[in-house]
Formats: structure tokens, sequence, C-alpha cells
């Protein structure tokens, strides 16, 4: 080989070693669980943000080779303060080295990860993993609902980010899932099959309301006609100015072009009198009461409205019966916690009804407190009630349950919620993870919802 040639050879391999980042596996330091979400944050200001499989790829070549502070932010995993008050760890990345961050958690809720938005194992795949995964084109999705139908899982989220312009979809993008389990530990893989647009490049909402402004899907449920037949319904609001609804409508979902379709508008500011009659939004949840008859409740946390559970009844406004919902629930100790947004459900293991919800107006974060109540009826008193996820100046809002994942030889509660800045004043948002959707689990058999043995 020609000097020259050996040189460059010995000068691209240099630089390629160089550029090689350094594997930061983040880990619950009781255990090994791989924690999501967890942020690194350097003295001059480079973040980086654990992925899906609590991996970070760091790739700052001016830190190779040297000890450096990282400051530690988890929301609700974190490292013990120094005499200085900083929390963090001290690093030496190395090109293609491999580096181990414990993290303490503190409270109840373990972070499985991040079911919406890009990148959810970017970290991974500079390191040359899970190169198969493949990128929705979703990049932050608000709060969702979902739905069975037809043994799979439909589900609908409100305002959508897409990379070419913030909020690229304000009606309704959707997706479905088959059977779908989380995994014990992370990494968590959301199995999501998201309607397209026709080229297939982009994800398409699938609500098309009349009127101006976004629209957003409530209290979808699939029930049946006198004749047997499924038919997946739900409210479609329109809204305008500070979210303020001008036009509730009914919708029900065609399955020959995937997407909802408007069947009766209930109330509409332009031609009603005063406020909107409450109407079958938040989330739908079953049930029969003490005489057999069933019912849908629509709750948000707590029941609002309740409808036959058949399509003849929740299509009759005549037949729904509106509801006085409790506006707090009860801690062990007899303090009130105000609610803010959230979703109920029967939990078999526990055999109790189940709330998880946003306290209104919390501390440390306005709306980023969440707890879960528990009642012997859906209607209350709901008590118990435990703050289960903080967050440091962010928020978590319309959390929800996801009863389809419960067992009845399971302790395991699944809940997932909105994690975004809005209404926090927080001027940082988490790279990749602001305005998405992030699910946690909760064991009912440990502290503090179980005594200690």
């Amino acid at each position: 080989m020609r000097p020259l040639t050996r040189l460059l050879g010995l000068l691209a391999c240099a630089s390629a070693a160089a550029g090689t980042p350094c594997r930061v596996e983040v880990v619950d330091q009781a255990d090994g669980w791989p924690v999501p979400g967890v942020e690194l944050r350097t003295v001059h200001g480079v973040r980086f943000v654990s992925d899906n499989a609590g991996l970070i790829a760091l790739d700052l070549p001016e830190l190779m080779g040297k000890e450096t502070w990282f400051a530690v932010h988890g929301q609700g995993y974190g490292v013990k303060a120094d005499g200085f008050g900083y929390r963090g760890v001290r690093l030496t990345p190395e090109p293609g080295g491999k580096q181990r961050v414990a993290v303490e958690r503190a409270l109840p809720a373990r972070r499985l990860g991040r079911l919406t938005g890009a990148g959810l194992f970017a970290e991974s795949q500079k390191l040359g993993e899970r190169l198969d995964w493949k990128e929705s084109g979703a990049l932050g999705s608000d709060s969702v609902v979902t739905a069975e139908l037809g043994g799979r899982l439909l589900w609908f989220w409100g305002d959508t980010h897409l990379a070419h312009y913030p909020l690229g979809i304000f009606n309704v993008p959707g997706a479905v899932t088959e059977k779908f389990a989380p995994p014990e530990r992370p990494p968590l893989l959301p199995p999501y099959a998201y309607f397209r647009t026709k080229d297939g490049k982009r994800p398409r909402g699938v609500a098309e309301v009349p009127g101006d402004g976004p629209t957003w899907i409530w209290g979808a449920v699939t029930l049946p006609d006198a004749q047997g037949r499924p038919h997946l319904v739900a409210s479609a609001v329109k809204v305008k100015g500070e979210m303020r609804a001008y036009r509730w409508d009914l919708v029900e979902w065609d399955p020959l072009v995937e997407a909802f379709r408007p069947i009766d508008t209930a109330w509409d500011e332009a031609t009603a009198n005063g406020a909107p009659p409450v109407v079958p939004d938040g989330h739908a949840v079953p049930w029969t009461d003490q005489a057999g008859r069933r019912w849908i409740l629509f709750c948000n946390p707590f029941p609002r409205l309740r409808t036959p559970a058949t399509y003849e009844g929740w299509k009759d406004p005549e037949k729904w019966r509106p509801l006085r919902p409790a506006s707090t629930a009860a801690t062990p100790s007899g303090e009130h916690i105000p609610v803010h947004g959230g979703h109920l459900a029967w939990h078999p293991w526990s055999r109790k009804w189940l709330a998880i919800f946003t306290q209104k107006g919390g501390k440390p974060s306005f709306l980023g407190e969440v707890w879960l109540a528990q009642a012997d009826d859906p209607e209350g008193p709901w008590v118990g009630a435990r703050k289960v996820l903080s967050h440091d100046d962010y928020t978590f809002y319309n959390p929800v349950l996801h009863p389809e994942f419960f067992r009845a030889d399971s302790p395991i509660v699944h809940f997932e919620g909105t994690y975004t800045t809005t209404f926090s004043g927080n001027k940082q948002p988490t790279p990749r993870w602001e305005y998405n959707q992030v699910l946690y689990q909760v064991d009912l058999s440990q502290p503090p919802f179980a005594a200690k043995k």
C-alpha cells in the first residue's frame, strides 16, 4: 500500500472511531429496568433523552475521553443531590464505549415508554440497533380515546404534529392494533397501523365535520343495534378561539372509507340558545346496574351522563340521563383532591372501580400531578386516592386507563396521558417527547396500595 493511501485510510478509520457514539444505558437502580424518558444535560446545555429502550447515544466529539457532568432530569426518576444541591452523574464517554446511569424511582408509576411521536428508538438506531423500526410520520399527538371493533382496538387522537407543519392533522388521526398487550418491561413497541393518505406517505384525519377549526372525538364506543349489528359511534366537537366548543355532532364510523361521518347535530351555537347540553363525551364506560340493565357511562373522569348500551338508545337524546359527577376524590387521610380530566374502569383483580385523574391546580405542577382512586360504585364515593405520578414544571393531562390490558390474575394497572409543556409555563420541551402519549403501569400489590410485608 502506498504511504499516502495508507495514511488516508488510517485517518478515515480514526475519524469513524471518533464519530462512534458511546452507549449509555439508563436503568432503575432497584432492578435494572430500562428507563425511557430520562434526560441527561451537559454543562453547556446539550440535552440527551433516553429512548423507549432506555438508551442514549452520546456523540459529542468535544466530550469524548473527558470526565463530564450530566444533570439528570427524570420526571419521577432521578439521583440524589450532591453537597451543592446538584443532581447528576459524572461519565467519561469513549467512542464505542459503554456507560450505565442508575436512577431511583420516586413514585408508584413505572414508565413503560412513549406510545406516539417520532424517534421512539432514535438513540438505539444511532447505536446500530432497532434498525427495522418504522416511523409513523406523526411527531406529536394529543389525548387519546379508544374503542374495540371486530376484535381490533381503534385509537383516535387529538391535534397532531407532522414534520411539514405544526398541527398538520386537526381532524382526528387514528390507528388500529390487533391484540396488543404491553411488555412487562421496556422496550415498548406500539404496533399501530395508522390510517394514511392515499399515497401512504402520511397519517390522515378520520373525522370530517363541517365548520372551521379543529375537530375532537370523544366517547367512542361500539354498540349493538336492535338486530345485533355493531356500530362504532362517538361525539365530535368543533372548537375555536380558546378551545371554546361551538358545535357537537353525533358521528358513526364508516368501515368502507375508514372515517367518521356525522349522523346528527346535538347542538350548534348558531341555532341554539344557551350553553350546550350534556352530551355523550369524555370516555365511554360499560356498566350494568343492580336491576341488570346495561348502560354506557360517559366519564371525565367521573360519570356525567348515561345512555342505554344500545345504538338506538345512544342516538336518542330523550333517553340520555345526566348525572352529577363528583369533583374530588379523598385520600386515606381525608384530604379532598380536586379533579381535572381522567378516566375510570372496573379492575377485576382488585374488584374495585378505579379512577385515574390529573389534579387541578396541583403541586409542583399545575396539571402534572396524577392520582389513582377507587370506589365500589362508578358514581363513588371515590376514596383511597394516592398520587402515582408527579412532574417538575410539566403537564400530564387527560390520563386514560387501559382496561383492555387488565387481568383478573394481575394487580397491574396501565394508563397513559398527554405529556406537554402546555399550561405549565415551561419553555424547555423535552425533545421528541413533547406533546405525546406516555404509557405507565402501577402495581396495586405494592405500596402505597398494599402494606409492606
